[in-house]
Parts: C-alpha cells; structure tokens; sequence
C-alpha cells in the first residue's frame, strides 16, 4: 500500500481513506475504513473520464451488476456515488492475493484444490447467472483468495443478458482478457452465460497446469488460438477434471455444461469456510495479507482464531463450502507472518476484433483442409513470427472467402517461443494431428534443427519463409536426398555475397569484417559467405571474430582496430543489440564509409538501441518491403485486417500460404479424396506459382530457384525500402 498523496480526499461518502491499493489510466483503488469499521476498497473514476458519457455509463453499470448479485463468494457492494464528480464504489476489500499471484509464486495447486476452486467459483458464477447478468472477465486476477475461500471480483464489464440492452461496446470490440475469454467473445458475438462456463474452464486450467490453456502472446494471437486450437491440459493427471474442463472449453456453446451443472459434477470434500484444501505455501500467502490487516492504520485489531468446520462434526465430502466461515486457527497461526497488501483494482480490456467486415466468420463449407503454422510468436523472434502468422490467417481468409473455393482451409496455429525444447514438442504435436497436410515455419535457426528430424520422419511438408540457414538446409537432407523440407526463400548465403558485390558498387575497395559469433550459426555462415566473396572478387578484406561470450565492451578495441586498418566499407554479422554498440564505436570515430549489417541483426532491436548512430546503415534480407510496389495491395488488406503496417516475411508467408492452398486445390481437383502429405509434397516438388514476391518453383534440393534479394538503409530512425538488388551472375 502507498501513503495518499496531498491531493487525495481524506473520506469518500463515509469511508475514511487509509492509502492507494493501486492507480490505472482511469482511476485510483483506496484502501478505506467503512463507519462500521470494516475495511474496504474504493474504486474512482478521474473526473475526465466521468465527463465521458461512455465511461459513467461503464461505472454505473458496475455498481447495479453488483448489487444484484447475491453470493458469500462474490465480493459484495459496500457503497457507491455514481453521480458525483468523480464517482466512486466500494467493495467489501480482501486482504489475499489473486489466483494469479498465488500460482506464479507456488505453482499449480492439486487436483483436489483444483476441484474445490471449481466448486467454489461455479456457485459464484451461478450466482452471477441467476441475477441475470455474465460476468464477461473471469480471469485468474478477478479471483481473490481469503482466509475463509475464494472470492470473484470485478464487474466492471458485467452485462445484462437481455436481448433488448444496448451494448455499449461496438460490434467490433472483443470485451474480456484475451487468453481467458470464450470463443464467442473473441468473435465479438452475442454472449450468454455458457461464455463465463468457458472462462472458468480457462481459470480452472490454469490453477492446474500453472499457465494459460491457449498460451500467452500477442492478444490477436491469443484470439485466434481461443476460437481454433485445442486447449493444452498437458501435465493434468487427473483424468476426471480433465474431461470436465475439456467439455467447459468446448468450442460450441451448447456443449458446455451450466455453471450450476459443473457445481454439481465437481466431487470435493472440503471443510466449509476454511483453506486447508489449499497447499501450505499459498495457506502462508494468505495468512501473510491477513495478517498485514493488524497493523493497518485506524483499522481495530481483530483476533486471527476460529474452529475448523470438521471439528464441529461430520462433513459433506461432497459439497462445497456454503457460507465463508471462520479458518482454521491452528494452520494459519503456524503459516502466518508478515506480507504486502495486495494491490486491488483492476478492470478488463477492450481488444478490437481483427476481422475486416464486422461480421463472425462464415460457417465452414464443405470438406476442410488444414495447414499448420509453427512459429515464434513469444520470444525472440515474435516480430516475424507474428507478422507471418497474421498473413498466413489473411490468405486463408481470403481463400475462404471465394465462392468456387474447393474447401474450407483452416490454420492451426502453434507457438515455440524461440525454444528448441518446445519446438520438438510443437512439431510432434502438429506431426499426430492427421488432419494438418503440411506446416508453414519454423521461424528461426534453432527451432529449425530440433524439429526437423520429426517432420522428415512423418513426411510432413514443411515450407520455411524466415529459416534460410545453409545448415538447416544440409540437415533437411536423409541419406543425402531431400525429403519435405521446402526453402521458400533466398539461403542466408545469398544476401551475405550480395553485400560484398553492393559495398564494392559503393565504392569500397578494403571492407572490414566483424564476425560476432554471438550471432549464432547464421552470424558464421554469413561472415564465411562475404570473406570468400571478398577473396573471389579480389577486394582488400580485413576479418575480425569476436566470441560469443565476449563482452560488448570488447568490441570498442576490436572496431578501432578495423577502423585503423583503413577499411573504406564495413560489414557486421551478429546480434541487434552488439551492432548498435558497433554503429556507436563507428559513429564515435567519424567512419562515413558503407556500413551493412545481416539480416538477424537488422530491425527496430537496432536502430532502438543504436539511436543516431544507426543512421545510414543499410542491410540485404530475402524478405520485401512493406513499400514495395509488387506488394502494395497486399499491404494495404494487411493494414485494414491487422491495424499497422506488415512486419518482416509477411509477404512472403502470404504468398507461401497461397502457394499450398493452390497445390491443394490442384489435388482436389484430380480427387474429391483427402489427400496424403506425400501426395501434396509431390505437388509442391512440381510447382510452379507466381506469387507477389517471387515465382515458386523448386530446384532437386527443394530450395526456391529465383529467390529475390532486397536493400534496406535506415532513414529517421527505421529500415526504409530502397529496392530490389540483382543478384550476382544474374
């Protein structure tokens, strides 16, 4: 908790103001002393959003939804002023922390706490179901837990179920936390009380495996794994709950069970109003907030005691707590200590639907046809991840959207993270789904290598946009033969020989070379790739290798160093981060020759940290630009879809996708048949499509044969699109 600051009220209404539990864009969470003494917290909207129609119409609806709501598990309304200047509303405070901070602190709880937690919440939300509200925003941090069970907050999003209420919210908004939204709100469609069954399914999930069911990421990421992608329980043992949460998280409404249905399927045997079904590391937790109340100012102190419910006699082992009661006083007394208030507050975002006409996806026609997508869309590498998952979910879109299409293309999206453990996880995951005929990724090096040997094991086709490495291409190779691994674009090496011929057009004649091996295996073949360029084409070339495990300090030395032996050009492979050291070093020493940096190194990772001194400097990608006349129209429906402008190997996961959509309608229109991975493999092998960065067609080595190479140079601040460059011997 925080003291007030001078220019906080002293009292709202008849609550005394004790600190700030929390502030956000639209107000401030005060820790407060009721007239009777109890504690609570006190929500207030900022008088400039008050003024804001939309805004007091939000908060007065909260107040109303809360009111109606009559549960020992929902956190109830103490007061409210929604007319004032600033309006105000205060909820009985809990002095526990959040589902969420429980399970990040201690991991995931038991099954047997699981069970209780379902129990507990399903009669909250049936509560919530039976005043003729849905909740909308359940979420691990809407759940609080206290000494005597859990309690559901926040109604700041709660919406009335009647037909005839205007929504305040456009039809192009998804209301709710993405990752534990439903697939109706990820839509944006009409909810009912199924969609909070859904969310609990996700909360529930969560408290068991310890992350969300449908990943984390980007929100539109998140959107599309909601409504497409299977939930991940992996690591539930218990094989009841399971099925239990897998029916919440049916995709179909009508197949969830109701909240009251799952309060009664639930088998749990706690004590009423205690938290020893809870383990003892969040017990402790929990005890610690309490236990912070004693010394809070103007609060009385109150005796932490009580009886546990199995003491008094015999328990329903099949019910849930009714009412809270008092804790067990022997399990929190040993657990309790000091601890921090938790920050209350909180209030659900507003995610903006992408989609480009407002309306729910059509029902799929006739038979389906699935292509998946193993990418990066969390880690390092998210920025093309990304960018390569929304182009590919707008081609399929768009396929769908043709009247003659021959079948429903459906994307099953999955996420690696940039970690070669999860990558093989992925790939054996998306490798037994018979269903998908071919893989789109991976995004990077090393997702690349630890995945590939499960794709060529299963002769599943795997077309990579980002992955150019030479050595991934080597270890695509069984018994030396090619099987189904598919360069959709220009090798690595392309770019780095083609630099060496563009710094030699820009007059360099003695080029330094900085090959950082913190780079990686990309880093190496690039620099190995422009020295032999160098030697072939009989240029001075000065070469510096830096270790990986060097410090970018060291490279201060090594750039002086380059620089005193009268370079005129400079090229650096590596990282983003250790470039922009190098730009700086350069730009200290006045260097205004031709400087290039690889394509791993290139981006807004760059030129963030490099600031002025990464003017000017240029690089070479196989990926176009956003700019690029040849893709313009494609830019501009990535635009509308997406919001902002494509991010790197957009384009040409677009085309790729396109690419396979054609070869699978080829095949259909030979059979009406399924067809096999080999088969469209084959067709693939045979290809030759025109897209909008390149014609695709295959060499022996299943390497594209007229992969484009393309000149960026950095201009205020970003990459700017100069243009497409001939290659060498072209």
């Amino acid at each position: 908790m925080e003291r007030l600051l001078p220019s906080d009220p002293a009292h709202l209404g008849g609550n005394r103001l004790l600190g700030r539990l929390g502030a956000g864009g639209m107000g401030v969470v005060y820790l407060a002393r009721t007239r009777a003494g109890s504690p609570a917290a006190v929500k207030v909207i900022q008088p400039e959003y008050a003024e804001r129609p939309e805004f007091r119409a939000r908060f007065r609806r909260e107040a109303a939804s809360a009111r109606r709501v009559a549960s020992p598990w929902v956190v109830p309304v103490l007061d409210a002023d929604t007319e004032a200047d600033a309006p105000w509303l205060a909820t009985a405070f809990v002095p526990g922390p959040s589902l969420a901070e429980a399970v990040e602190a201690c991991g995931p709880l038991p099954g047997h706490g699981v069970r209780v937690l379902g129990k507990v919440l399903a009669r909250a939300v049936a509560a919530v179901h039976d005043a003729g509200l849905v909740h909308r925003d359940l979420k691990p941090g809407n759940v609080l837990l206290a000494l005597d069970g859990p309690r559901l907050i926040d109604f700041g999003i709660a919406r009335p179920t009647a037909a005839e209420e205007t929504e305040l919210t456009s039809d192009s908004m998804v209301v709710g936390t993405p990752g534990f939204l439903s697939p109706e709100q990820a839509r944006a469609q009409r909810v009912g009380p199924a969609s909070d069954v859904f969310s609990l399914g996700c909360v529930l999930a969560y408290a068991a495996t310890g992350r969300p069911p449908f990943g984390t990421g980007a929100a539109d990421a998140l959107l599309y794994r909601t409504v497409h992608d299977e939930p991940d329980l992996d690591g539930l043992a218990d094989e009841g709950l399971r099925a239990l949460l897998v029916r919440c998280l049916a995709k179909e409404a009508e197949g969830r069970p109701t909240a009251a249905g799952l309060d009664a399927e639930l088998v749990a045997d706690a004590p009423e109003g205690d938290i020893d079904w809870l383990p003892d590391a969040v017990v402790r937790m929990v005890a610690e907030r309490s236990a912070e109340m004693l010394r809070l100012p103007g609060v009385e102190p109150t005796e932490v005691s009580g009886t546990r419910a199995g003491d008094a006699g015999d328990v329903d082992t099949t019910a849930a707590p009714a009412a809270p009661a008092r804790p067990g006083r022997r399990r929190i007394l040993a657990l309790a200590g000091g601890g921090a208030l938790l920050a209350a507050g909180g209030g659900a975002a507003l995610w903006a639907v992408l989609r480009d006409d407002g309306e729910a996806p059509a029902e799929a026609r006739g038979p389906r046809r699935t292509l998946g997508l193993h990418a990066d869309l969390t880690g390092p590498q998210r920025e093309a991840g990304v960018a390569q998952e929304r182009a590919a979910r707008l081609a399929v879109e768009q396929f769908n959207a043709r009247e003659n299409a021959p079948f429903t293309l459906e994307l099953t999206v999955a996420d690696d993270g940039g970690d070669p453990a999860r990558a093989l996880t992925v790939a054996r995951r998306l490798v037994g789904d018979r269903d998908v005929l071919a893989v789109l990724g991976p995004t990077g090096y090393g997702s690349a290598q630890a995945s590939l040997d499960a794709y060529n094991g299963a002769g599943m086709p795997l077309l990579t946009v980002s992955e150019g490495s030479y050595s991934a291409a080597q270890a695509a190779l069984v018994n030396g033969e090619p099987k189904a691994y598919f360069h959709a674009t220009a090798l690595s090496l392309r770019p780095a020989l083609t630099t060496v011929y563009v710094l030699l057009g820009q007059g360099a004649a003695n080029i330094g070379l900085l090959s950082d091996r913190a780079g990686g295996i990309r880093a190496f073949e690039h620099s190995t790739i422009a020295h032999n360029a160098a030697t072939g084409a009989e240029l001075g070339l000065y070469l510096r290798v830096v270790p990986a495990a060097a410090d970018a300090g060291a490279l201060g030395p090594v750039v002086a160093d380059i620089v005193d032996h009268g370079v005129d050009g400079f090229f650096y492979t590596g990282t983003p981060e250790r470039a922009a050291a190098v730009a700086r070093e350069l730009a200290k020493r006045g260097f205004d020759g031709p400087r290039f940096l690889d394509e791993p190194a290139a981006g807004g990772a760059f030129t963030a940290a490099a600031a002025d001194a990464a003017e000017g400097w240029q690089t070479l990608t196989p990926y176009v630009g956003a700019d690029a006349d040849a893709v313009r129209d494609f830019a501009a429906a990535y635009r509308k879809r997406f919001g902002g402008a494509p991010g790197p190997w957009a384009a040409e996961a677009y085309d790729v996708t396109r690419l396979i959509a054609d070869r699978l309608a080829a095949l259909a229109r030979k059979s009406r048949r399924r067809p096999t991975r080999e088969a469209l493999a084959a067709s693939l092998t045979a290809a030759r499509f025109k897209g909008l960065t390149a014609t695709y067609s295959f060499d022996e080595s299943r390497e594209i044969e007229q992969g484009k190479i393309h000149h960026y140079r950095v201009e205020d601040g970003r990459f700017g699109y100069v243009g497409p460059v001939a290659l060498p011997g072209s």
